[in-house]
């Protein structure tokens, strides 16, 4: 639950980043995972090669979901508000309703907690209707520290 922050102590440190989109194309980035001063949010940087954009995004408590949220920002001016969980072995990201931008589409990434928990395993998908969904990218993230 979300009033436990230490649940997400997991994800504390640096991984790289693998994308690989439809096409074979892929990148490989970094990401990091801090507490932010007061350990109140976990902030997570991320930076890929072009054309995917580097981000910025704050977690914390969803006070009236018992969950999480994440506050997503990136170098294109993108800003969404996903709606969060984590148990330790899946990492669930969902957004199907407008924020600070329109909702054209809805998205969701899944992701699996792997070797020890140094690995998280997980692809992107998006849906027009929010009823079926299509694999969009996928995305691993490999703890190096």
């Amino acid at each position: 639950m979300a009033d436990n922050l230490d649940a997400l102590e997991p994800f504390i440190g640096t991984w790289t980043v693998e994308a690989v989109f439809p096409g074979d194309m892929s990148g490989t980035g970094t990401c990091t995972f801090e507490w932010m001063d007061g350990k109140r949010f976990l902030v997570q940087r991320t930076s890929v090669p072009d054309p995917a954009p580097d981000s910025l995004a704050i977690i914390g408590p969803d006070e009236a979901t018992g969950a999480y949220r994440q506050h997503y920002f990136d170098t294109r001016g993108v800003a969404r508000v996903y709606a969060m969980t984590f148990d330790g072995n899946l990492w669930e990201l969902t957004r199907t309703e407008a924020d600070f931008s329109p909702l054209d589409f809805s998205q969701r990434f899944t992701g699996t907690v792997a070797d020890g928990g140094d690995t998280i395993i997980g692809a992107w998908q998006t849906s027009d209707d929010g009823v079926d969904w299509k694999h969009d990218f996928d995305l691993t993230y490999r703890r190096t520290t």
